[in-house]
């Protein structure tokens, strides 16, 4: 990886756009410690210490949630905005046939999507600024400050959405995973000093253990994300106008891990639902208080009840696993692929052409990921759960560790994939020299 990275500092092109990248990476850290006036730093830190969802919500925005920055919902309502994209595309068919009309249709959903990022930036703004102010983070709202802040929050947003998209074009990789990368990148040296000196005492050894697992955590998850399932493919001679295609051997990859974090975004949203509603209900007169004081004490991770701990993670775990199935189905059509396949005159070997293939592939399909469901149901709740039993870090710290670990993998192995690509581009020199 070092090599790699050596080498594309010695290409201009490169380097030029490495170097854009992380300029806009450190544009996004200061952006990240401007908060907006009026939050109350001390009623903050109290309520992030009581409730991991909201770390949780955190990570995806680089810390600026818990600075109340003006960057403060990261880009979480661009990926709710794209993720309703992508399912519309199978819902509507005719969002189906724009998806398939080259770079005019690209360009006609980007702009919907950027849209529709602004409308759910504006709603989840009216929501974290209503959720704060009965928390006493912020105090003494008028209706006009409240939008001021809806703006800037919103405001935030787009413009992190506007760098994620300037670095997928000029810089290196895919921008918007590069921003969240980013934001839990640049936390980790304030975790670590936190956890080193936290409660005024030592916590070298649990530190040292908590090391040692995450190197053989990340060990797994690079093998995880890294596994495919090739079905091999074999290609018939073709003759198209005057030319003729010999057939060839190949093989199509199925991912393990298809649907990425995406199911982990989709759990986190109805998951933090009844926070949303305690928090609301906060203020309210009985019976509706003493319903927000239960899901506002019980509904969370690891509380002062264990039955009730264990139901919640257990719906964690279901939840993740159910939407791993659902979004590797909505990103990977077996009909389409086996029609693609017969057009190209290209078969599996003894499995008939057409339905019989598509029927091959969703079988094949589902039994792949029933062990990726399995590998992010186990990253995101059991690993952090067995984490802090074992080293007793805060839940509040080690809850997010498998989720960031698993995108910082993610990410770093997709970019060091196109490093590499743009190396090759420039550097090979063929078979006569």
């Amino acid at each position: 990886m070092l090599e790699a990275i050596g080498n594309a500092l010695r290409i201009p092109e490169l380097r030029r756009k490495i170097l854009f990248t992380l300029g806009l990476f450190l544009v996004f850290r200061i952006l990240a410690h401007i908060a907006v006036p009026g939050a109350d730093k001390a009623a903050l830190d109290k309520l992030f210490n009581t409730n991991a969802f909201l770390g949780l919500l955190d990570l995806f925005s680089g810390g600026g949630l818990s600075t109340f920055s003006i960057i403060a919902m990261g880009v979480n309502p661009y990926i709710n905005a794209s993720i309703i994209m992508q399912l519309m595309t199978v819902v509507s068919t005719r969002m189906k046939e724009l998806s398939k009309e080259g770079e005019f249709g690209r360009r006609r959903i980007t702009r919907w999507t950027r849209w529709l990022t602004v409308g759910l930036g504006l709603l989840q703004a009216w929501g974290l600024t209503l959720v704060f102010s009965r928390q006493g983070v912020l105090s003494n709202l008028s209706w006009l400050g409240i939008i001021e802040i809806m703006i800037t929050l919103t405001a935030g947003t787009v413009m992190l959405m506007w760098f994620g998209e300037l670095i997928t074009e000029y810089g290196i990789g895919n921008g918007i995973s590069l921003v969240i990368f980013a934001g839990i990148v640049g936390r980790i040296p304030n975790t670590i000093y936190n956890l080193l000196t936290g409660g005024g005492q030592s916590n070298l050894a649990p530190m040292l253990l908590f090391a040692a697992l995450a190197i053989v955590v990340t060990a797994f998850i690079i093998e995880v994300q890294q596994a495919q399932r090739k079905i091999p493919i074999q290609s018939a001679q073709r003759v198209v106008g005057r030319k003729i295609y010999q057939g060839r051997s190949s093989h199509l990859p199925l991912r393990v891990n298809q649907a990425g974090v995406i199911p982990i975004i989709f759990a986190i949203s109805i998951m933090f639902f009844p926070v949303i509603i305690g928090n609301f209900l906060a203020t309210a007169p009985d019976p509706w208080g003493t319903i927000s004081r239960v899901l506002r004490t019980y509904w969370v991770p690891t509380g002062p009840n264990i039955p009730t701990d264990i139901l919640y993670n257990f719906v964690y775990f279901v939840l993740i696993f159910g939407f791993t199935y659902f979004y590797t189905a909505v990103t990977f059509d077996p009909v389409d692929t086996a029609d693609y396949l017969k057009k190209h005159a290209a078969f599996i070997p003894g499995i008939r052409p057409g339905v019989a293939t598509a029927q091959y592939l969703d079988r094949t399909m589902t039994r792949i990921t029933f062990a990726g469901a399995l590998f992010l149901g186990g990253v995101t709740v059991l690993i952090p759960l067995l984490a802090t039993a074992l080293t007793r870090i805060p839940t509040q710290n080690m809850y997010l560790g498998g989720t960031a670990i698993l995108i910082v993998v993610g990410v770093a192995l997709d970019t060091m994939k196109q490093i590499e690509t743009q190396l090759i581009m420039r550097q090979y020199k063929g078979f006569i020299k």
